[in-house]
């Protein structure tokens, strides 16, 4: 049986939005939805993270120079502003056949609203794709203890070949729902 719930985990700068943007690419038959994070940069420096909806809608996450929101790390995050994105973007199963989520972190989980659609994802028929920080909080960890996921560690060794590898698995799952 292959799981419908796949995680792709890793450490930092392992490429994991790297693999979830070549999937992507790659599933355009699946008309799949959802968003990725991208990093700011000024001269080389991170100053944050912008969140990018696969129909080009933007939003920034966290960044440095903010002055209210909760830190993480020396970010500071945006959670209405990221609240008001999620309530852009529609998840409907008649229409899309792969639901994608770059990331399940600490930032985006500080979001009562990001927690309660990454359930609904979870618990819904589409296929969901998804990447998830290596350490997290305990609503994290809990995700990636569920029984109906399948969690893929990226690494240097493995990385050539995962967005084939994730993307033969989508679509042993998806079948059946198109």
């Amino acid at each position: 049986m292959y799981m419908k719930n796949l995680l792709l985990t890793g450490p930092p700068g392992s490429g994991k939005t790297t693999v979830i943007r070549a999937i992507i690419e790659k599933a355009r038959d699946l008309s799949p939805t959802g968003f990725y994070t991208a990093e700011i940069r000024k001269g080389g420096v991170r100053q944050g993270f912008e969140l990018v909806s696969l129909e080009g809608e933007r939003s920034i996450l966290s960044d440095i120079h903010a002055n209210k929101g909760p830190y993480v790390g020396r970010y500071r995050v945006h959670i209405e502003a990221f609240e008001a994105f999620l309530s852009t973007l529609t998840f409907d199963a008649s229409m899309h056949h792969l639901f994608v989520v770059d990331e399940i972190g600490k930032m985006e989980c500080l979001s009562p609203r990001f927690r309660s659609l990454v359930s609904a994802l979870l618990d819904g028929p589409v296929p969901f794709l998804a990447t998830i920080s290596l350490h997290g909080t305990v609503h994290i960890e809990a995700v990636k203890h569920r029984s109906d996921v399948e969690v893929f560690l990226l690494s240097q060794e493995n990385r050539e070949g995962s967005a084939d590898l994730l993307l033969q698995k989508i679509r042993r799952v998806s079948e059946p729902t198109r």
